[in-house]
């Protein structure tokens, strides 16, 4: 399937926008001109809806040149060999197809399209911030949307969205809260876009709630090659308050890697400030290519949907990544999309299984979830259940269930829990404005 190239054009940069648009995740702050689509079946997995298989999808971006989440499918790909090497899913083959919609509208909707042309009952574990896009060839067809990463509004607002966790709207409301707690004058930066303005909206949410004064919003070019000035800027901000010291963060998506090489070499007239970011910016790979304990993350508040990594409740997921993924370096532990690929295949899993000797489709999967099936994710999560009654009471976020969030703090160049346990969001998320 091949997409065409395209002119796009960019909307002119307005004042803050409401809550309710469009809400893209600081991991997808990034604009890409893609030029093909992708798609593929399981190496090794075979058979189709005919031979009593199950097939679904999973789609993320890859290979561009902004947010790319390729672990993602590759988990897939992973989580599938592994169930039909111990005989499928309740005796059923798991066919996984994975499309690369390239950060890119059109791409995403190819995807979709091909989902329901292939007759898949669900689309599992994917990331796209393109919802608007691949959201209505699903619900046309009836497809459920089973743990997206939660990187736009829309999965917390459909009916087929089955969210895993509580998105961007949890992790930055959860860091605003985080920092309240530990810092003095907060600043953030941000990509001067229409994502961009929804972060200042839910970071101020949490700050709020601990009585925090709200962030300094200070706006950068999406495509930056370097921000020494915006970092001049926020750590001034930062330090403005002789008692009690200040903390940056950096919302760039994969910039926040080319805004730490700024923050270091500007940071040394300012050694009291730290950073505050969210799982997604960054995670253990990049703070060990930045230097460990000595580098720049070395302190950094950090808030994420999940236990840390390194937490024995990853075990399982470990040992199907080393017994199948043959040493496949897309697929990193620590990184956030794979665990959230490895939830949202649990929750499939147990779908299925709730339905017995009865036909799986798309309405039996939606029907299960929907009547109160409870998925035990073995602590990764809550318990997640889907009922009317388990749905928080976020205006802005009818569709989700978990807001729970974990506070962890770099130490000694790790990623370690800065508080034992889940903290829920909930209750700030209902009265974000």
């Amino acid at each position: 399937m091949t997409g065409r190239r395209r002119t796009r054009t960019t909307s002119p940069v307005q004042r803050r926008r409401p809550l309710k648009a469009v809400l893209l995740s600081t991991c997808a702050l990034g604009a890409c001109a893609s030029i093909a689509v992708g798609c593929g079946a399981v190496p090794g997995v075979t058979g189709g809806s005919g031979d009593g298989s199950i097939k679904v999808m999973t789609w993320a971006p890859e290979k561009t040149a902004a947010t790319n989440q390729p672990g993602m499918p590759a988990m897939a790909r992973t989580y599938a060999r592994w169930v039909n090497a111990h005989g499928g899913i309740d005796g059923h083959r798991l066919e996984v197809l994975t499309c690369n919609d390239h950060n890119d509208s059109i791409d995403a909707a190819h995807c979709a399209e091909r989902a329901v042309d292939e007759d898949v009952v669900a689309v599992v574990g994917s990331y796209s911030q393109h919802s608007t896009s691949f959201f209505s060839p699903l619900e046309s067809a009836g497809i459920p949307f089973i743990g997206g990463y939660g990187v736009t509004d829309a999965e917390f607002t459909s009916p087929l969205s089955y969210p895993v966790n509580g998105g961007q709207p949890a992790l930055l409301a959860g860091l605003g809260e985080q920092l309240a707690k530990n810092c003095g004058p907060v600043s953030l930066i941000r990509p001067d876009t229409t994502a961009g303005d929804q972060l200042p909206v839910l970071l101020d949410s949490g700050l709020k709630a601990q009585g925090h004064p709200q962030a300094a919003d200070q706006r950068a070019a999406e495509d930056a090659t370097e921000y020494s000035r915006p970092t001049q800027q926020a750590l001034r901000h930062a330090t403005s308050d002789l008692a009690r010291r200040g903390c940056v963060v950096p919302a760039l998506g994969n910039r926040t890697d080319t805004f730490m090489d700024s923050f270091r070499r500007d940071s040394t007239k300012y050694p009291k400030v730290r950073t505050g970011t969210v799982l997604g910016s960054v995670d253990q790979s990049r703070i060990d290519a930045a230097g460990g304990r000595s580098g720049p993350y070395e302190g950094s508040y950090v808030t994420g949907w999940y236990p840390a990594a390194d937490d024995a409740r990853w075990n399982e997921m470990r040992s199907v990544i080393k017994e199948q993924a043959f040493g496949d370096n897309r697929i990193d532990p620590a990184d956030v999309g794979v665990q959230t690929t490895w939830i949202a295949y649990t929750v499939l899993r147990k779908a299925i299984e709730s339905l017995g000797s009865g036909e799986i489709t798309p309405l039996a999967i939606r029907r299960t979830l929907d009547n109160g099936l409870k998925v035990n994710t073995g602590g990764l999560t809550p318990t997640l259940r889907w009922r009317f009654e388990d749905l928080i009471g976020a205006i802005d976020f009818p569709r989700l269930v978990n807001g729970d969030v974990t506070f962890q703090v770099v130490r000694d160049g790790r990623l370690t829990p800065a508080r034992r346990g889940f903290v829920n969001m909930s209750k700030t998320l209902e009265s974000a404005e």
